[in-house]
């Protein structure tokens, strides 16, 4: 008799719930597989897509439309995207946003009648998505965040984790893994990221995956000081002030914010909302209701009265790093693992800057799509016992402890938490890096690495706890890892030691490692970028 409460065996474990996951699960459903989602909160609600409005790159297929989309962003990512991978994401979302509005998701008109399909309300797009992973098939374990892979000789074979309701123990046997458990925001306290503490990359990490992009990770997204909500696009419309009623020269929603950022290393700042017209301010509300509710409730009308905002940290979020993918099927290098959306790294669509809320909704359906179906074809070809495996926990290997230490001196997770955030939040460490900076932010890192893999206690009973913090460290230490490897500024990564970004070092960085975190150029031939390519022009 299995030691979990709950033991099961399936092709396909889906490991997040949010709308990259759900794709997955959804797409290795329909290619026949028996498919098993786990998730840390409820799918459906949990994660940042579900709380909110987001954009998405939804382009008409016209060869204008779609290269003025292409070619948006690639100065600003620092010319590291890839043309193959952006027209089969065009492509994609395309499809799927218009498969979104035939199952019945209530695309708004406009006055003549055509739908606007380039915004999802993250409550409706999230509660569909559930509805239809259901009815696939998919069997849902809600609040069950995986602690540990499962793997043997031929690769990943599943997961074991815990319930966070009830505490008792899961294990999924799979003969294939996708991970789409999001970025990391460092319990930032920006809407939706509440869950999202790097645990995938972690669990990428422990099975011997590696990361590229790492270093695009200083995303700190506007937002009211008094408010979690961080849609930093309706800055486009705002000026900004000093506290004295001065206007600052030269700030920003995108190419200003290092100005916002220098200012409020000494005073507070203030915006005014004061560019929109009445057209943009009704669109501004029809988008995104949620941005308005704490001015409403505080009785301030953001078009008309300044008010105090913050640059809150997004991490890898709206960051551009993650697990690195090689082929199109978004494999990782592991056998048996993929990986999505936030989880995987969006340099291929937008280089090394944010694609915001846009092109990472449409990263995420087009990505969990491919790597649902991708996983399905493995695990179906592995035959009809490839999830009964006898495979192992990667935990105990690593080091990384699951459970919380059995010794009445071990450091508190909240300490380990604390520690994380004061090397990622300051603006002068981790928004205008040095050489010198990231350096001494590693070994500070190094040290606390070296606490978490002597043992953690919480205080508040929760195992997952444990591997949180474990995860924000080593998230942490591939970022300035990676970002000590980069010798310039290029997209959101800004040396204050290497000012210019130099042409010799256009390429990306792969970086991975978790007692000793390493990081190296990527030679142009691993990035599966030529055969995407063919396969587009075919």
């Amino acid at each position: 008799m299995s030691e979990h409460a709950i033991h099961l065996q399936t092709d396909v474990l889906i490991i997040g719930g949010g709308p990259a996951g759900a794709w997955a699960a959804l797409t290795a459903a329909e290619q026949g597989a028996a498919v098993v989602l786990v998730d840390k909160g409820y799918c459906g609600t949990s994660g940042a897509t579900a709380p909110s409005g987001t954009g998405v790159w939804y382009v008409e297929p016209d060869a204008k439309s779609r290269e003025e989309a292409m070619a948006s962003r690639e100065g600003l990512g620092g010319y590291l995207a890839d043309r193959g991978w952006m027209k089969r994401v065009l492509d994609r979302t395309y499809d799927n946003i218009n498969s979104i509005a035939a199952w019945g998701y209530p695309f708004p008109v406009d006055e003549a009648g055509s739908p606007h399909r380039r915004s999802l309300q993250g409550p409706e797009y999230m509660k569909l998505m559930r509805r239809k992973v259901q009815k696939a098939g998919v069997r849902i374990l809600d609040h069950s965040p995986a602690l540990e892979l499962l793997a043997d000789e031929h690769g990943v074979a599943g997961a074991a984790g815990v319930n966070n309701q009830t505490q008792q123990p899961w294990k999924v046997e799979a003969a294939a893994v996708v991970i789409a458990t999001g970025g990391c925001a460092f319990l930032s306290k920006a809407l939706g990221t509440n869950v999202l503490t790097g645990d995938g990359y972690l669990l990428a990490a422990e099975a011997g995956a590696d990361f590229s992009g790492m270093e695009f990770s200083t995303a700190y997204s506007l937002a009211p000081a008094f408010s979690p909500v961080t849609k930093s696009a309706f800055y486009t419309w705002a000026t900004f002030y000093y506290e004295d009623g001065r206007v600052i020269e030269g700030a920003g929603s995108q190419r200003g914010r290092s100005v916002i950022a220098r200012t409020l290393q000494k005073e507070p700042v203030y915006a005014l909302l004061d560019k929109a017209d009445e057209v943009v301010k009704a669109a501004m509300r029809q988008a995104q209701p949620n941005f308005f509710l704490s001015f409403d409730r505080l009785g301030i009308d953001p078009f008309t009265q300044k008010f105090p905002v913050t640059l809150r940290f997004e991490g890898t979020v709206r960051g551009t790093g993650g697990i690195r993918i090689v082929d199109e099927t978004c494999a990782t290098k592991v056998p048996g693992l993929y990986a999505a959306g936030d989880a995987a790294t969006r340099e291929l669509i937008c280089g090394g800057f944010t694609g915001g809320g846009s092109h990472n909704a449409a990263w995420a359906m087009s990505s969990g799509y491919w790597a649902g179906e991708g996983a399905a074809v493995y695990a179906l070809g592995q035959g009809p016992r490839a999830a009964q495996r006898k495979a192992k926990g990667l935990s105990e290997a690593s080091g990384v402890p699951t459970q919380a230490a059995a010794s009445a001196g071990a450091t508190d997770v909240r300490d380990i938490v604390s520690s994380v955030q004061s090397e990622v939040f300051p603006y002068d460490r981790n928004w205008f890096r040095s050489g010198k900076g990231m350096k001494e932010s590693l070994d500070r890192l190094e040290q606390v690495w070296q606490e978490v893999k002597q043992g953690l206690s919480s205080g508040e009973g929760h195992t997952v706890r444990i591997r949180e913090a474990a995860a924000m460290t080593a998230t942490a230490r591939w970022m300035y890892a990676s970002g000590l490897e980069r010798k310039e500024t290029r997209g959101m990564h800004r040396r204050e030691d290497f000012p210019a970004q130099d042409a010799a070092q256009h390429y990306r960085i792969v970086s991975g490692g978790l007692d000793r975190p390493w990081a190296r150029p990527l030679e142009p031939q691993a990035t599966g970028e030529t055969k995407i390519k063919e396969a587009v022009s075919l």
